[in-house]
């Protein structure tokens, strides 16, 4: 029996993400509270973000307390353990349990390498080829897998997405295999694909490892539209993601019964931020998931205002540093110019294959000002010989 069914009264769930300006996103990460009520319908589970969507964390605290519970385990609801569950998630609830000293919150693992999370995958991989069963040695070496992760500044973090890459290349037998990016880190999407290409596989599978839909999938799609095209005699099959399939939730019950079991592991993601916090390599900072909703916004209005195209009560106009946590400031009537952010430094800014593929596309702007302006000259006069469009200035986010 689980341990989530001998839990006390007290005890209640959240699982914190981090929002998404795609209100699918949004949508579908509900699914995985939907998922965990089902299986344990006395148990209290609500979820969070840290930003764009709504509820934000503190809000599903507060829920939470309002039900009476005072013992909380927390989850990231998120793949991989980079900045936002490493830095950011731990500092929104040592605030929230620094404003309420009675409660307890126990914070647990991200999902990770999980045998669970790997059958997850695969079973998409499988949908994507119509097979029902693990195929036999041989069924798919002449199948090259391309996975793509989200990519990210800590390189840790990537190396997990090549490591899924090949244990499930060698679990299903896939003839070649090769890891993209739709993030900051190289090989992006585009320039890994049209590389791959030259392996001369005629038949490729490409598999996003996500969690849910959102303007990245969005991307991944026109990315490998735009090179079947050029390629038409290349069978290109496109993995779903994985949303609140069977074993993801499967995964999410684990870690928290890892929390509840060993509440106080000394190398937690929790425990890791206490440390570098008393060493002053990070700092806590007030968040956006704190802030409480003061007027509900038109949902037309507020996609015309921020371009998100979805409805959520919370102040967006803020500054947050990814490397040390989110500062997050309030701005009067919901408003702000640019996206509000900046990302660290990323010392593979200007990689061949990375990021400055991505220049006057895709990029964001708070990684197209760290080009040095001879990369961005050099990738902006290749674009003209290929007859592509160039921006004239670098764009600079904002924020009010």
């Amino acid at each position: 029996m689980s341990l989530l069914n001998s839990l006390p009264e007290n005890s209640g769930i959240i699982i914190c993400g981090h929002g998404s300006r795609a209100k699918i996103a949004e949508e579908e990460f509900s699914l995985l509270a939907t998922g965990l009520r089902a299986r344990f319908p006395n148990l209290e589970v609500e979820y969070g973000f840290l930003e764009y969507s709504s509820p934000n964390i503190h809000m599903a605290l507060d829920r939470l307390i309002a039900k009476g519970i005072t013992n909380i385990y927390a989850v990231p609801g998120m793949l991989f353990s980079a900045t936002h569950a490493q830095n950011d998630i731990p500092s929104v609830l040592i605030t929230y349990m620094q404003k309420n000293p009675a409660l307890t919150i126990k914070y647990g693992k991200e999902l990770g390498l999980h045998d669970e999370m790997i059958m997850a995958f695969q079973h998409r991989i499988m949908e994507a080829v119509n097979l029902v069963e693990m195929p036999k040695p041989g069924d798919l070496y002449d199948t090259m897998l391309v996975v793509v992760g989200r990519g990210t500044s800590v390189a840790l973090a990537n190396a997990e997405v090549t490591k899924l890459t090949r244990i499930v290349a060698e679990n299903m037998g896939f003839g070649w295999c090769e890891t993209v990016y739709s993030g900051v880190t190289f090989p992006s999407v585009g320039r890994g694909l049209e590389m791959a290409l030259k392996l001369g596989f005629k038949k490729i599978v490409v598999a996003p490892y996500f969690l849910f839909s959102g303007k990245l999938i969005g991307r991944i799609h026109a990315y490998i539209d735009k090179v079947a095209v050029d390629h038409p005699d290349v069978s290109f099959h496109v993995a779903d993601y994985l949303r609140d399939q069977s074993h993801v939730i499967n995964t999410f019950i684990e870690r928290i019964e890892e929390t509840v079991s060993q509440p106080a592991v000394n190398d937690g993601l929790m425990e890791k931020f206490q440390s570098r916090l008393a060493a002053g390599e990070v700092t806590v900072h007030h968040h956006h998931a704190e802030f409480q909703p003061e007027v509900e916004v038109d949902s037309e209005a507020h996609a015309s205002n921020h371009e998100h195209g979805h409805k959520h009560s919370h102040d967006h106009g803020h500054d947050h540093s990814h490397a040390y946590g989110h500062s997050h400031q309030k701005d009067e009537g919901h408003s702000h110019s640019g996206h509000g952010h900046s990302h660290a430094p990323y010392r593979h800014i200007a990689h061949p294959h990375g990021p400055r593929t991505m220049i006057d596309e895709n990029v964001c702007c708070c990684f197209m000002s760290q080009f040095p302006q001879a990369v961005v000259d050099e990738e902006r006069a290749l674009r003209l010989a290929l007859g592509k469009q160039v921006v004239d200035q670098i764009p600079q986010c904002k924020v009010k």
